[in-house]
């Protein structure tokens, strides 16, 4: 489940059937690769608010890297997974483009836990919680970081 942006990753849709997807959308607009969403700002953002809005998914992984400067002559990567080594969940839109459909990622402020190595995190859905976000119109609640206390970081 060690998955990166830009390659097709597989993600669950509302059918919960396996939904391959390009991580990373580039409109007209933009030089370089969107992989993320703010989560603050998805449903507004004319960009994501019809995908958030009728296209949400979820891509399981195994967690998620993070690099930091620590003075040296390179940045030291950082691997986040969760405490009880089961696969996360990230909150994600899909697109249906051609010749493939894409995927944004959700990230919101970060937790304690991340806060040292960078300003933002992945919106991780609690496996309780996934019907409600590929189903429900009111998810605000799951956009949210989760609680201190639930992910593991170490260096890679």
């Amino acid at each position: 489940l060690d998955i990166r942006p830009s390659q097709t990753v597989i993600a669950i849709d509302g059918s919960k059937h396996p939904l391959p997807l390009v991580w990373g959308i580039q409109p007209g607009w933009s030089k370089s690769l969107i992989i993320n969403a703010k989560a603050e700002t998805v449903a507004d953002k004319k960009t994501f608010k019809q995908a958030f809005a009728s296209r949400r998914c979820l891509v399981p992984c195994s967690g998620w890297y993070e690099w930091r400067d620590e003075g040296g002559p390179r940045k030291q990567k950082y691997f986040f997974s969760a405490l009880n080594d089961k696969p996360l969940l990230m909150a994600g839109i899909w697109f249906a483009q051609e010749p493939s459909a894409r995927l944004v990622t959700l990230t919101t402020e970060a937790n304690q836990e991340c806060l040292p190595y960078h300003h933002r995190m992945p919106v991780l859905v609690p496996p309780e919680e996934s019907d409600r976000w590929l189903h429900q119109p009111d998810v605000a609640a799951l956009l949210m970081p989760i609680t201190s206390g639930q992910i593991s970081v170490e260096k890679a």
